[in-house]
């Protein structure tokens, strides 16, 4: 028997009810503290800084492995299924996601430069000259291109490993890594060459979970009767944002809930038929929607 519909049910609840601890012993800390032992800029010799990306990408992601590993083949199966339950919930930021966009509206009903501070920590824009409208996209924007990373993409890979192998915490501690990875290293400034893997990475692991998601966004907007508007600015300004994925879920949600993206100088998504003010609590409906529907989903396919 499968265990994996258990794991994810409370995995999702055990999110909901805690959210994402700070500490610096959190697993996601102690990960980025590896990544930044080995991902050091001007460390190693520029003909070697590719060479060296791709190394400790495999050592992070084995080093990763080893407690799932040891504990799938030597630990009874109560205590791998509490371990993967914990695990899981480490490596799904749904609570956390919606968190950080509070505290940029929080923070804005103190003032610009207070909401300036705020969103500065969720994007890497220069956020000196942002307006109010300009601040929520930069929250709402993160929101919506992580709705993919935090959230689908760690259930995805979970499913998939779970049908595979019987063992879907692999999928999701493998997907944790590389966009951790990426999150560190995959910049176009001096680390273009040693993050370019883990860069590389991320695209392909999130790219099927990216199109799930979207797929998941339609069906939440053709409830909500906004599905034309949704696909109509995905098929127009997807590819505005950089990147082969973050473009799918900001695109839908732009255009399913009727508000405006923009980074300034950059791209412009959507038609703002509502203020971000007014359209803000429709865009995290509709990713709670899409995260429910996705987990339905896998634990329907896990049970069957």
């Amino acid at each position: 028997m499968s265990f994996g519909s258990i794991i994810l049910f409370f995995a999702l609840a055990l999110d909901r009810l805690i959210g994402d601890p700070r500490s610096r012993f959190h697993p996601v800390a102690l990960l980025g503290n590896l990544i930044g032992f080995w991902g050091r800029i001007n460390f190693y010799p520029r003909s070697l800084e590719r060479a060296a990306g791709i190394l400790g990408w495999l050592v992070t992601v084995g080093i990763a492995f080893v407690p799932c590993v040891l504990l799938y083949l030597f630990a009874p199966t109560a205590v791998f299924v509490i371990f993967s339950i914990l695990a899981l919930t480490f490596c799904i930021g749904w609570r956390s996601l919606e968190e950080h966009v509070s505290a940029v509206e929080e923070a804005l009903a103190k003032g610009e430069e207070e909401g300036r501070r705020a969103v500065s920590y969720l994007v890497s824009r220069d956020t000196k000259t942002l307006s109010f409208e300009q601040i929520r996209s930069g929250a709402y924007e993160s929101a919506a291109e992580n709705l993919v990373d935090s959230i689908i993409a760690p259930i995805f890979w979970f499913v998939v490993f779970e049908l595979l192998f019987g063992a879907g915490i692999f999928g999701a501690v493998l997907f944790r890594c590389a966009n951790t990875m990426d999150a560190m290293l995959g910049y176009t400034d001096e680390r273009i060459r040693l993050g370019w893997f883990a860069a590389r990475a991320d695209d392909v692991l999130a790219f099927i979970p990216a199109r799930v998601t979207g797929i998941l966004l339609l069906a939440v907007f053709a409830f909500k009767g906004t599905a034309k508007d949704a696909l109509r600015c995905y098929r127009r300004d997807r590819k505005k944002r950089p990147g082969f994925n973050g473009g799918t879920p900001m695109s839908l949600i732009a255009g399913g809930c009727g508000i405006c993206f923009e980074k300034p100088g950059v791209y412009t998504i959507g038609d703002a038929r509502h203020t971000l003010a007014e359209g803000g609590k429709e865009i995290i409906s509709a990713m709670r929607w899409a995260t429910i529907l996705a987990a339905v989903i896998g634990i329907l396919l896990m049970v069957l």
